[in-house]
């Protein structure tokens, strides 16, 4: 369209495979990394620091791995100043159509002083001499002076012109120990624009950690005055409290894009995918409130915010769920969801209720959770079928006995009153569970599917007692059915037999039918 002025693009540099791997007990083997990495091309970041070649031999590898297999990505390792860095770091990227060579070294005169054991005059002419020596290897080459939001800004601008004079395409300014605020650092950034001789010929990119919490929040500052690359991690993992997160960054771009006219060419739904594998790889789980990915981000408890969801997304959510790779926002059920929350529950689940229906079930919905603090999907449907108690049980089980162990099959013996008849039966299965479920498919010849599994301790302790949660689907309709006890073994028998009850009560019966039984 004419006049249309298109957003600038932020590079999304990810660090998830480098700073992220600090994190205690993230550390990831090669294959990890690669299916990481493979990951992230799909997520369309546009650099992947994958790791530290100098710093082991499987950090090497893995980097090696990296840039001859995944496509799409700038490939990047990070370089300590030091010529057998540098070195170390083209021998693992070499492979890669797109590469990167990202060297370091302080600024700051506590580590110059306290690390390095450097004179300012020294650490400048190491870093002039170890840019070069990277752009003998590629053209793409990143600087970073460690510590930059705590050194002297003359000398930080003194040692940022002497690199771009040799070369280095990419500035980048580390919040190394997360010192810095927004404010100071949108005015650092400012400052290094106006007195960086040569600036407009690179990119300036950060690197925030978030020690005070302000990680994100410094890296939009940074963006806001000029900034073109940011440096984050999949969740915010990283070093201490971590890095900027890439999903907070990204999605606070594009929510509000116009404020920074600014956006990045990240896919962002593939970011809960992204989230969830490396939670999973790396052992850390996401918190429940972390923004975007966390469980409760998209989940509204309140009954004023859930009227207003379902009667128009926009009232209480600032992006959709499916922008960030979700199927749906989460209504939680509890003591503050009010009443037109429960009907849309009660609908989803297939029911549909009288007004005089709908206020005796809301009634005992609200009764319920004020025992609980979630009330689930299983709960609600108890509540509209509480008259189930006069379902009549077509399938009632009379003994169960279960034989497993690592020598043998697993076999189940069930005894059960089938209409009226006592029937026996023996079956195998996979393991208890499965020996038990095929066992009751036998003797009452479902054509049902199982379609979820799930258990839950009710109570603590040794003697806990187990909750199983299963739905059956037949013919288009799916059920619920509970069972309990201190035997998980008897919990799930139960429990597919009640979903099976409620399936033959059902057979044949319209909605019609149905609402009567409220």
């Amino acid at each position: 369209m004419a006049g249309l002025v298109m957003p600038r693009l932020i590079t999304i540099f990810d660090t998830t495979l480098r700073d992220g791997e600090q994190s205690p007990g993230a550390s990831m083997t090669s294959d990890e990394k690669l299916m990481i990495a493979r990951q992230l091309a799909r997520l369309n970041v546009d650099v992947i620091e994958a790791g530290f070649a100098f710093s082991s031999q499987s950090d090497f590898e893995a980097l090696q791995r990296i840039a001859e297999e995944v496509e799409g990505p700038t490939i990047c390792s990070l370089a300590r100043a030091k010529p057998g860095d540098i070195d170390r770091a083209w021998e693992a990227i070499k492979g890669a159509p797109k590469r990167r060579i990202h060297t370091f070294l302080s600024t700051s005169d506590i580590h110059l002083k306290h690390q390095f054991r450097l004179t300012r005059d020294e650490a400048l002419k190491q870093s002039v001499e170890m840019v070069q020596r990277a752009k003998g290897y590629v053209l793409d080459v990143e600087f970073s002076p460690m510590d930059a939001t705590r050194s002297d800004p003359q000398y930080l601008y003194d040692v940022l012109s002497a690199v771009v004079e040799v070369g280095a395409t990419t500035l980048n300014i580390p919040d190394t120990v997360g010192y810095i605020n927004p404010q100071e650092f949108g005015k650092l950034i400012r400052g290094i624009r106006e007195n960086v001789v040569g600036i407009e010929n690179v990119v300036i990119s950060v690197h925030c950690h978030n020690d005070l919490g302000l990680a994100v929040a410094n890296s939009l500052a940074a963006i806001a005055e000029g900034a073109g690359q940011v440096e984050c991690t999949v969740n915010g993992i990283g070093e201490r409290a971590g890095n900027a997160s890439l999903e907070e960054v990204v999605m606070g771009l594009r929510v509000r894009g116009q404020l920074y006219d600014a956006d990045t060419a990240i896919v962002t739904d593939e970011i809960m995918k992204s989230s969830r594998l490396v939670s999973k790889t790396t052992g850390l789980p996401v918190q429940p409130n972390k923004a975007i990915v966390g469980a409760n981000a998209f989940a509204h408890t309140s009954g004023i915010h859930q009227d207003g969801l379902l009667k128009d997304g926009t009232t209480y959510e600032i992006m959709r769920p499916q922008s960030v790779g979700l199927l749906q926002s989460q209504m939680v059920m509890g003591k503050l969801s009010g009443r037109h929350a429960f009907r849309n529950q009660i609908e989803v689940m297939g029911y549909k209720l009288s007004e005089k229906e709908l206020n005796a079930a809301f009634q005992r919905f609200k009764r319920l959770a004020g025992q609980k603090r979630e009330v689930f999907e299983e709960d609600i449907e108890a509540i509209v079928l509480e008259q189930s108690q006069n379902i009549p049980s077509s399938y009632t089980l009379k003994s169960l006995r279960v034989e497993s162990g690592t020598d043998m099959t697993p076999t189940a013996t069930i005894e059960m009153e089938i209409n009226g008849t006592l029937q026996k039966h023996t079956d195998i299965g996979d393991g208890p569970v499965d020996a038990v479920y095929r066992t009751i498919e036998e003797m009452v010849k479902t054509t049902s599917t199982l379609t979820s599994y799930a258990v839950k301790a009710i109570t603590g302790g040794m003697d806990a007692q187990g909750e199983v949660t299963v739905k059956i689907e037949s013919n288009g309709r799916t059920v619920t059915g509970n069972g309990a006890s201190t035997d998980i073994i008897i919990a799930s028998a139960r429990a597919y037999l009640n979903a099976i009850n409620k399936l033959a009560y059902w057979k044949g019966k319209t909605l019609h039918d149905l609402k009567s039984i409220v």
